[in-house]
């Protein structure tokens, strides 16, 4: 599995039209092959701090994702906008939480 994790800074001002923004990139995400989940978050110490969450199947999922026309409108916009930093990360390992007894 692949997590997708993009920080953007947002001026306050901005936040409403980068909310529908977001929300519309993880509508076109959503639809594409390979696609588990995704999520939008605001910092809680800092809002103007955003960031976008998808998990994927594979890296594969998620390049062909991104190449395909729909997502290339309408998410690939929103992308640009992230910090420049690696924003891709396979997964290694996950807990779930521990049953209650």
């Amino acid at each position: 599995m692949v997590i997708v994790i993009t920080r953007h800074t947002v001026a306050t001002e901005d936040s409403e039209e980068f909310v529908a923004h977001a929300k519309a990139a993880l509508d076109v995400l959503s639809q594409r092959p390979g696609y588990r989940r995704g999520s939008l978050a605001r910092a809680v110490d800092d809002p103007t701090l955003w960031t976008v969450v998808t998990e994927w199947d594979g890296p594969g999922y998620y390049r062909r994702a991104l190449s395909h026309y729909d997502v290339k409108v309408t998410a690939v916009p929103l992308l640009s906008t992230a910090h420049d930093e690696p924003s891709a990360f396979e997964t290694l390992a996950r807990q779930a939480p521990a049953a209650e007894d």
